[in-house]
């Protein structure tokens, strides 16, 4: 059976347990208020774990034990990509922080183009730009302070962070990586934008198929974000979008993961908090950054990662990546690949 047959007919097989599931999501899980929130970065903090010099943050949970237990991982040989590249045409969902550009460089002396030498600048938290969140890219105010992860001041100049930059977190990753794939669980093609994602949903995904999500995890939820964008086209996933809960937060702090990923912004938006507040709109991004210190991915390209875990019913892999290591960077773009 191909890949996509055999995912179609899975999916098909899953639709009775979710049918099945007749209370209302809103009765199951209770809305979550700034004041919990505003708790919860206090009860759920890793400040302090690994030092309190430390930079690197969750990324210190891919241990060599962990690097050697995930290459293990490797079986077929077959690779592919988890990035998507800034795109060049404008729409809904990009150009958020400057347009992207691609050119040619042109000799200053004779206005030709100069040979194969090009230039390209675009934002890197474009908003189809898959990339991963340094730990300085959000931040916690605390009695007047401005601080990011682990206490340090967030120091802001022309030149980027002074702490938590992308620079001062390693070189890059190597470890297990875990696809929930939450469309084929709910015999969905894509979750609809402002679909929450619960931790029942998580824990029923374990349980369908058999991975145990742990240390030094890298986890990545697919909502379908880019098959709907290829059917529907764009609209502004920034504001509009299927992702995690804030009650989830809780969770990923047991499951001690080392990298949180999903292809829309990771939460659900709008997030559903109740009150006003910093953390409020971005409820998983203020506490997975700022006090669990796990680096976020925001738009991984999963379609090809479901293909393959699908036709395998296998759904862990090794994931490796290299970091952009720009000083005082925000963030890096995430030229992630997943081996099989």
């Amino acid at each position: 059976m191909g890949s996509a047959l055999l995912a179609v007919a899975t999916a098909g097989l899953l639709r009775s347990r979710v049918a099945a599931q007749a209370t209302p999501e809103s009765a199951q899980h209770p809305a979550v208020t700034i004041e919990q929130v505003n708790r919860w970065e206090t009860e759920l903090s890793n400040w302090g774990r690994w030092g309190k010099d430390d930079e690197r943050g969750a990324l210190n949970l891919i241990t060599p034990q962990k690097e050697v237990q995930a290459a293990r991982l490797v079986k077929d040989g077959v690779t592919v990509s988890l990035a998507h590249f800034a795109d060049l045409q404008k729409a809904a969902d990009n150009f958020n922080f400057g347009p992207t550009r691609h050119e040619m460089f042109h000799n200053p002396e004779t206005g030709k183009i100069g040979g194969a030498l090009d230039i390209i600048s675009f934002g890197i938290h474009d908003g189809t730009n898959s990339h991963l969140d340094a730990l300085c890219h959000y931040r916690l105010d605390r009695d007047g302070k401005l601080l990011v992860f682990n206490g340090h001041p967030q120091d802001l100049d022309e030149s980027g962070c002074k702490a938590n930059a992308i620079d001062r977190m390693g070189p890059g990753i190597f470890t297990r990586g875990i696809l929930v794939d939450l469309p084929l669980l709910k015999g969905v093609p894509y979750l609809e934008p402002g679909t929450p994602i619960y931790v029942s949903d998580l824990e029923a995904w374990e349980k369908f198929a058999g991975v145990k999500i742990g240390s030094g995890d890298v986890l990545l939820v697919r909502t379908g974000r880019w098959a709907r964008r290829a059917k529907l086209g764009p609209w502004n996933a920034a504001r509009e979008a299927a992702g995690l809960h804030a009650s989830v937060a809780p969770w990923l702090k047991q499951r001690d993961i080392s990298v949180l990923g999903s292809d829309g912004v990771n939460d659900v938006q709008p997030s559903g908090v109740v009150g006003a507040g910093e953390a409020a709109n971005r409820p998983i991004h203020t506490l997975v950054i700022a006090v669990l210190g796990v680096p976020l991915v925001d738009n991984a390209y999963l379609e090809d990662v479901a293909r393959e875990a699908a036709a395998r019913k296998r759904w862990e892999f090794l994931v490796t990546a290299q970091f952009t290591r720009i000083p005082g960077g925000t963030a890096t773009s995430f030229n992630a690949l997943a081996t099989f």
